[in-house]
């Protein structure tokens, strides 16, 4: 059979197509798994100082700083700010106890440890969240501790609900299994308080938090749960992440999936 130089050149021009493909997925199945890095925001609509933090946990989320890390910003707004002038509607009295909490845990514990912009990466010492080179730091530092994966996948046998499995990594303590929803896109016009008049854009925020449950002696855990989209305006824009904290703070799991 002959074949045309225009088929000729056709041909050549689909291996061509096909070679690069098979380059691309050469190259993607070779890069090396990227390192999550929670990157938690304690913030308020009602705090002249929390914008520019909320623009740095935006920047970090789109663009992490550090090379092969994923940065998983949770902005959770508190709600001692609330009856302050203005009600943050994203705030919830949960956050403001977990930031109780983290303050208990730190060195010298107590309220003084209390304030927003709060910023804590990977459950660590807390700092003001609006300072960028401490961020940098504490991401560098907490993307070279080890760190497991946590699978995260839709049920194909319960539509709705999230297939979970923790591996074991053989801690001796059992860790406390969280899931949030996050929700990117938001934004606010303020007409009371300390940021009246300002329209405060939001990435990461916070709509649900659920403690799942307790990991083995191994550190291990599996679970199939429903997935929390309540209060979601856009789920395009959102996120589930699944993490294991250990009693004190130190993150020690991670998972993410749209």
């Amino acid at each position: 059979m002959r074949i045309s130089p225009r088929h000729l050149g056709l041909i050549g021009l689909l291996l061509m197509m096909a070679g690069a493909d098979v380059a691309m997925r050469v190259r993607a199945q070779s890069a090396p798994p990227r390192t999550p890095v929670i990157v938690e925001l304690f913030t308020s609509e009602g705090c002249s100082s929390c914008p520019p933090a909320d623009q740095i946990l935006k920047q970090l989320i789109a663009s992490p700083p550090v090379d092969g890390v994923t940065v998983i910003g949770l902005s959770e707004h508190v709600d001692y700010w609330d009856r302050l002038g203005w009600k943050d509607p994203f705030s919830d009295a949960l956050f403001s106890r977990r930031q109780t909490d983290y303050a208990a845990h730190a060195p010298g514990g107590g309220g003084d440890n209390i304030y927003t912009p709060q910023m804590i990466v990977d459950g660590g010492d807390g700092f003001v969240g609006s300072d960028r080179a401490k961020a940098l730091n504490a991401i560098r530092k907490a993307a070279a501790q080890p760190k497991r994966s946590i699978t995260l996948a839709w049920s194909t046998t319960q539509p709705g609900k999230l297939d979970i499995d923790v591996p074991a990594g053989g801690e001796r303590q059992s860790s406390t299994v969280f899931m949030a929803t996050t929700e990117d896109g938001l934004s606010t016009r303020v007409t009371r308080g300390e940021n009246s008049g300002h329209t405060l854009a939001h990435d990461g925020v916070v709509r649900r938090l659920v403690e799942l449950g307790k990991t083995d002696g191994t550190g291990a855990y599996r679970a199939t749960v429903p997935a929390p989209f309540d209060h979601i305006a856009t789920r395009a824009n959102a996120r589930i992440v699944v993490f294991a904290q250990r009693p004190g703070g130190a993150i020690t799991a991670v998972g993410m999936i749209r």
